[in-house]
C-alpha cells in the first residue's frame, strides 16, 4: 500500500515522533522511551514515516539513527497555503470590523 505524508501526520504518535526527530536524530529505542507504547508499536510508526520519506535512517556502527526530513513537509505546507490565504483575508476583514466597532464606541 502506498502511503502519503497526510496519512503519516494524521496520527498523533507519529506527529510526536516527528517533533522529537526535528530536534535530534535518534535510535528507535531512544524514541520509544518517550512513549507508553511498546517498542514494536513505535517501530511500526517509524516504518510508516520512513515509507512516506518523512524520516531517513543512517547506520552508525551497530545503531540506526532516524533523521527528520523537513523537505518532505513542504508538501503539507504547499497544500496548507491555499487555506492560509483565505484565513488571512478573513482575519483582515475581522480586524476591519473590530476597528469600525471601536470607532463607533469612541
Amino acid at each position: 500500500m502506498r502511503r502519503d505524508v497526510f496519512q503519516a501526520i494524521a496520527d498523533p504518535t507519529r506527529r510526536a515522533i516527528l517533533s522529537l526527530l526535528a530536534l535530534n536524530a535518534m535510535t528507535p529505542n531512544a524514541i520509544a522511551e518517550h512513549f507508553d507504547s511498546s517498542r514494536q508499536a513505535i517501530s511500526k510508526h517509524i516504518k510508516i514515516l520512513s515509507e512516506c520519506q518523512l524520516v531517513s535512517q543512517k547506520q552508525n556502527g551497530r545503531e540506526i539513527y532516524y533523521h527528520f526530513n523537513p523537505e518532505k513537509m513542504k508538501e503539507v505546507d504547499m497544500w496548507m497555503e491555499q487555506f492560509r490565504v483565505q484565513w488571512e483575508s478573513r482575519f483582515d476583514q475581522l480586524d476591519e470590523i473590530l476597528k469600525q466597532q471601536n470607532n463607533k464606541q469612541l
